[in-house]
């Protein structure tokens, strides 16, 4: 098939990631790259060999030999930078968090529709093969009914901290950081709450250092989330069945947990084996992407406009019952 010529609007960590994981997609060619500064974009080219070297992002979404766009910078740009993209006719993968709100959200998938151009956020969780096959063992009964869970996401930043972690001014925070896998997960398995109770202790600058969510469903489930930036932890995760148990072990959101099961009338433990990823795991939503281009889709069939709306609203909702409040809103 025709390869699908990529951009990446950023030069940050992840971009390196993923324009490493970039090279294991046989479909896939890294055509291009933007910064701020040219001296930047030059630096990443030296580590990912590219055609286009651009000094500003208004010169990457302007290049006619670029067909979709990763959006890498920190998601209090994503808007602006998504906007930029769109209004070029661009297609976007646009990182999580996606917006700073659902309003910035709508916008930007209004946007998309109105230009018949194609937008997924890069929740890449979703199409990782421990997560895909977890999905398919509750559909076919494996857990029974999903009556719990329980998702955690703990790190305390190291020395040099990036400055976005903490920044009001750039959505910092545990929750729209790292407490979105969680939440993420709790509306992919058990849909829209019926209520939602929130709390969070702030940081030295007001952002959220921790937070802590609950969902109640009128259908007897019940989620229990944490995030937190002031300690390390497993960041693992739990599905409570009827029939049975589904656990993520450590670092429930990448490819290297651990899928196992607990029947929950026998005392055992079975590992659920699953692909494991050739690179850092971001080559299974390139993959996706590519799909959906070839395809002549403008909206993933996976990670539906829908889910990220959902997601973009519930995350206000829990910010507003936690007392986390952005300029933006």
């Amino acid at each position: 098939m025709k390869k699908v010529r990529w951009g990446i609007l950023g030069c940050g960590r992840i971009a390196r990631k993923f324009a490493s994981d970039l090279r294991l997609v046989n479909d896939a060619e890294l055509m291009a790259v933007g910064a701020r500064e040219l001296t930047t974009a030059q630096t990443f080219a030296k580590e990912f060999p590219v055609k286009h070297v651009h000094g500003s992002y208004l010169a990457l979404v302007n290049n006619p030999e670029v067909d979709v766009i990763y959006v890498a910078t920190p998601h209090a740009l994503h808007y602006e930078h998504v906007l930029l993209c769109l209004q070029h006719k661009k297609a976007v993968l646009c990182e999580k968090a996606f917006a700073l709100n659902c309003k910035q959200a709508s916008e930007m998938i209004d946007l998309a529709k109105a230009q018949n151009t194609f937008i997924m956020e890069a929740f890449w969780t979703r199409l990782l093969p421990h997560y895909v096959k977890a999905k398919e063992l509750i559909a076919a009964g494996k857990v029974g009914a999903i009556k719990y869970f329980y998702g955690e996401f703990g790190f305390k930043p190291q020395h040099p901290v990036a400055p976005r972690l903490y920044d009001p001014a750039l959505g910092g925070g545990a929750l729209l950081d790292i407490g979105v896998y969680p939440v993420f997960m709790a509306l992919d398995l058990l849909g829209k709450p019926d209520v939602i109770d929130a709390a969070m202790t702030p940081a030295h600058t007001g952002i959220d250092e921790q937070c802590v969510i609950r969902f109640q469903y009128k259908h007897g489930a019940i989620a229990n989330m944490f995030c937190t930036l002031a300690t390390n932890l497993a960041s693992g995760g739990d599905i409570g069945g009827t029939d049975g148990r589904l656990r993520f072990t450590h670092r429930m959101h990448g490819p290297t947990t651990t899928l196992e099961f607990y029947p929950s009338v026998v005392d055992t433990r079975e590992v659920i084996e699953v692909e494991k990823a050739a690179g850092f795991g971001y080559e299974y939503e390139i993959r996706h992407v590519n799909e959906c281009l070839q395809n002549n889709l403008v909206e993933s069939p996976v990670l539906t406009h829908h889910f990220t709306l959902l997601l973009m609203q519930t995350l206000d909702i829990i910010r507003a019952q936690a007392g986390i409040r952005y300029s933006v809103d």
